[in-house]
């Protein structure tokens, strides 16, 4: 029984540092995003963090998307984006790892056997 209670309060603890540790990417962030056919598209990352939930939008090509599913964990956050293309639904998913003002992500789309195109987010000034 007392091993269990240790197990609780240690997994309590962990969690608690976990999310006091997790990263600071409130804010907006920039980048150029590598498209299918290799050119480049500006995105814009507008994040709010709350806990180790992650909300915000998504702004680029297709106008300004609210983003789902988000979640930080420690120094990385994750994310989807949904949006229509030519009458049908885009659902693209995020993972990225923050160090300081730099965003690595790898971005892919759901369902796709493509590989995830990979690209660094910059904290705007």
């Amino acid at each position: 029984m007392k091993f269990r209670m240790v197990a609780f309060i240690f997994a309590v603890v962990l969690a608690a540092v976990s999310i006091a540790w997790a990263a600071d990417v409130n804010g907006k962030w920039e980048a150029e995003v590598p498209g299918p056919q290799g050119q480049t598209q500006k995105q814009t990352f507008n994040f709010k963090v709350d806990g180790d939930k992650l909300t915000g939008t998504v702004s680029g090509m297709q106008g300004e998307t609210p983003i789902s599913d988000g979640k930080v964990n420690g120094d990385e956050i994750s994310f989807s984006q949904t949006f229509n293309r030519q009458g049908n639904s885009v659902k693209i998913l995020y993972k990225g790892k923050v160090s300081g003002d730099e965003i690595k992500f790898t971005r892919t789309r759901e369902g796709s056997d493509q590989p995830g195109r990979e690209f660094t987010a910059k904290r705007a000034k």
